[in-house]
């Protein structure tokens, strides 16, 4: 196949982009595919700026997109359609996260251009990313969900105590990777809190924390991969968790009771469902000492670095990570038929 993966964004989670791209690329071409690589921020890249940027390690920092964002926009709204590299393609991997390339923008683009591409559609994408309309439809599906509230950094600390108590998770409401989350344990810290997130989104999102085991069960297809679970270094399963090797400890599978992994499997699909997912996703949850399960949140473009907890949940299904890509891809082609018919 033709496959162009396109990856990078003005977003902070663009260096996780960038590593995740670099697995599926060589392990693309590793099965003979032909591979081009796009910058949804600046475009096609030679093959030295590829070694330059696909690069496995995420590392700590943030990476400063001040200067990507008019570049973006210039792709979304017209350049990306006039690559050959797109209009020629057999599908286009997304390896985006977070903004534009994760919300909808980019799918919506990408309809118009009429290649098939992976992941899900423009309402879906949007969907899942907005934390808040996400916990809405769960409700309705009859996926359990922690008490929330949404805020304009205006809410009395009193009230937030009495409705969500502590702690509390306060975080954005449409971004990914931990960014600007942060564990309230007192009334005292949460207007700091409340202004940490807004730095990320215009709209912050104030949680019930759930303590007890943190599962994710991954979606492939119409099927649910094997659960894992994750227990971070951190007291959350923060940013640096996440992208820094060691510093959790990932199950695939989860030793769980049969009955529990059984029911997490069928709350993913049903999550899945009820946001109009399709190809793949996965979907996060807590299980507390008791046996409850809440679902934390979906993620529509899972993360696909050395560390990623999706590949963990194909490999524990017998499904190795070039496997993996090429089931993602032969998806996106069916569901592409299926959107142009």
């Amino acid at each position: 196949m033709r496959i162009t993966v396109l990856t990078g964004g003005a977003t902070v989670e663009r260096t996780v982009a960038f590593a995740g791209a670099a697995q599926v690329v060589a392990a693309l071409r590793g099965r003979g595919h032909v591979v081009a690589v796009v910058d949804i921020a600046t475009g096609l890249l030679t093959e030295d700026v590829e070694k330059r940027l696909l690069r496995t390690e995420v590392g700590t920092a943030l990476p400063d997109v001040s200067q990507l964002a008019a570049g973006e926009r210039r792709m979304l709204s017209g350049e990306l359609a006039r690559l050959e590299v797109v209009q020629t393609a057999d599908v286009l991997f997304l390896v985006v996260h977070g903004g534009a390339g994760e919300g909808g923008l980019l799918q919506a683009a990408l309809e118009v251009i009429g290649t098939p591409y992976t992941g899900s559609g423009p309402l879906a994408s949007a969907l899942a990313v907005d934390k808040d309309l996400s916990k809405r439809l769960f409700q309705a599906a009859g996926v359990p969900v922690a008490e929330w509230r949404m805020t304009d950094g205006t809410e009395n600390a009193d009230e937030i105590e009495r409705v969500i108590g502590w702690p509390a998770i306060v975080k954005p409401s449409k971004q990914g990777s931990t960014v600007g989350l942060t564990l309230v344990k007192r009334k005292a810290d949460l207007a700091r809190a409340i202004a940490e997130a807004a730095r990320w989104d215009d709209e912050v999102m104030i949680e019930r924390f759930i303590a007890g085991r943190e599962l994710t069960v991954g979606v492939l297809g119409t099927e649910a991969l094997p659960p894992g679970e994750i227990i971070p270094k951190h007291e959350l399963f923060d940013y640096e968790c996440k992208y820094t090797p060691g510093m959790s400890q990932e199950t695939f599978p989860a030793d769980l009771d049969a009955a529990l992994a059984r029911k997490l499997q069928e709350l993913a699909v049903r999550a899945h469902r009820a946001l109009k997912l399709s190809g793949y996703s996965r979907i996060d949850f807590r299980v507390t000492e008791g046996g409850d399960i809440f679902s934390l949140e979906a993620n529509n473009l899972p993360g696909l670095t050395r560390t990623s907890l999706y590949p963990q949940a194909a490999r524990a299904a017998g499904i190795d990570y070039a496997e993996m890509c090429e089931q993602i891809c032969r998806l996106a082609r069916n569901i592409g038929d299926e959107r142009r018919e």
